[in-house]
Parts: C-alpha cells; sequence; structure tokens
C-alpha cells in the first residue's frame, strides 16, 4: 500500500503504478477456514497490497458481516494514515462488500470502491493466489481445532509469507516492495551479474545481463471497458443485517 502512486483504471479493478510517497490499491478477500466440527467454518478477512502482494492486515471470526469488513478496514485505515483518494479496493461481491452501511463507510474515507464481475471467480487472482497458497502449504492443518489454532497458525503463515521470494515479483519478497527495498537489492544483485559477466562473458551471447525488476504496473481486468462503484446493485443489500454485534469484535491483526 506504500508509494506516491497514481493510480490508474482499467476495467472493473484498479491499475498501480509505484512512484513513492501514497498508499496503492489493496484487495480484500476473505475465505473459508474449515474446522474439525462439521460444516461450521471460519472466516478469514484480508487486506492485501496488490502492488506488492504484502498482507495488510487480517482477522479470523465466526461470523461473516459488513460490521467486521468496516472494523478490519477501520483499523488499517488508520494505521496507515490514508488520506481521501490514496486509496481503490477491489473485492468479490459478498453480502458484507456490497452492504450498504460498509460501502458508505468506505466512500467516506475516500476510497473507490471496485469489485469483481459477477459469476466470474478469476476477477480477483493476487487474493485467490494467496489464499491457495496458504491452504497448499506443507503444515496447514487442513481442518482447525478452534478459532486460536486458526489465528495462530495464520499468523505464522502471514510472517512468513512477506519474506518469501514471490515469482511475480521477479524473487522480490512482498516485504521488500512493500518497504522500498528493491532500488538497494536490484543494484547489489546487478553488481553480483556484472562481477560474473566480467569473469565469464562467454556464457552471455546476448550481452550484458540485468537485474529484473517488479512490475511497475499491477492490473486486473485492464483491458475492460470501466466502471463506477455505484453499478453494484443487488437484492442482497436489502437482507443484510446492518446492526452491529454486541459483542466485541475479533482482533485485528498486522505484521509488525
Amino acid at each position: 500500500m506504500r508509494g506516491d502512486a497514481h493510480v490508474r483504471f482499467g476495467g472493473r479493478a484498479e491499475e498501480t503504478g509505484r512512484p513513492p510517497g501514497r498508499y496503492r490499491a489493496s484487495a480484500r478477500p476473505y475465505t473459508k477456514l474449515p474446522t474439525v466440527v462439521p460444516r461450521c467454518y471460519l472466516n478469514l478477512y484480508l487486506i492485501l497490497d496488490l502492488f506488492s502482494r504484502f498482507p495488510i492486515a487480517w482477522l479470523i471470526s465466526r461470523k461473516e458481516n459488513a460490521a467486521l469488513a468496516r472494523h478490519l478496514f477501520g483499523y488499517a485505515l488508520d494505521r496507515y494514515a490514508i488520506e481521501p483518494g490514496q486509496l481503490v479496493i477491489h473485492q468479490d461481491r459478498g453480502a458484507p462488500m456490497i452492504a450498504t452501511s460498509y460501502r458508505e463507510f468506505i466512500d467516506a474515507y475516500g476510497a473507490r470502491r471496485s469489485y469483481s464481475r459477477p459469476r466470474v471467480s478469476n476477477d480477483n487472482p493476487h487474493s485467490e493466489a494467496i489464499n491457495k497458497t496458504a491452504k497448499y502449504s506443507p503444515d496447514y492443518p487442513g481442518r482447525f481445532q478452534d478459532i486460536d489454532h486458526a489465528r495462530h497458525w495464520t499468523r505464522d503463515f502471514m510472517s512468513d509469507y512477506q519474506h518469501r521470494p514471490h515469482q511475480g515479483l521477479a524473487g522480490y519478497t512482498p516485504y521488500d516492495v512493500f518497504y522500498g527495498h528493491v532500488d538497494t537489492i536490484a543494484a547489489r544483485r546487478q553488481a553480483a551479474l556484472d562481477a560474473h559477466y566480467a569473469q565469464y562473458p562467454q556464457r552471455y551471447p546476448n550481452g550484458p545481463p540485468q537485474a529484473h525488476r517488479p512490475p511497475e504496473v499491477v492490473a486486473i481486468n485492464a483491458a475492460t471497458q470501466a466502471t463506477t462503484s455505484d453499478e453494484v446493485t443487488t437484492s442482497a443489500e436489502a437482507n443484510q443485517d446492518t446492526h452491529a454485534s454486541a459483542q466485541e469484535p475479533p482482533p485485528v491483526e498486522t505484521i509488525n
């Protein structure tokens, strides 16, 4: 979410570049986590920075509603001091994300909402990718004993994920890209390539090698017709429970 990005829009999702100083577009998926109790699932809510794939904040709850979505985003927006006009939020069309109370909450922050197309399962590929990475991890338990077990495992996974070299980031880690370490690392990689080229030029028939860098633009659905956030209309809104739970909301976790 960091950088002085100006955000351009293509299609029903966002396209983001990365000059430093402003926040970039984010995706907010949620996924089901099965438990040892049959037909009992937990809900993992996650805010992911699209440009760096860095997990910004997450929470796990037994419930699925707009109040939890507002709770999660309110925490993240305040922590990163995001100003109006700096953020685009891409999400699917689940009931919490199209609820009137959630939409009004996001609009009040000056963030722009972006939605996946109806009945299109791959319109949020970055979010689906991290969900699959989590559930295909060797230590993924398959079913969680309880909510504390799920929170503990997810906390360890997110801490590890931020430091994994990412194929979509040219081998840089989400942490490196999010916190602006790319130039330093690229210079170190280039120095190593230059030294190897000087010693073995015959191995490089195409000339001196260049260190790869992460993409300058990250886009979802960039080639399609742009739409406005107000196009989302569904009967689910009429049935959405807009009453906040009287219980204390679940904790929001971030990577320090």
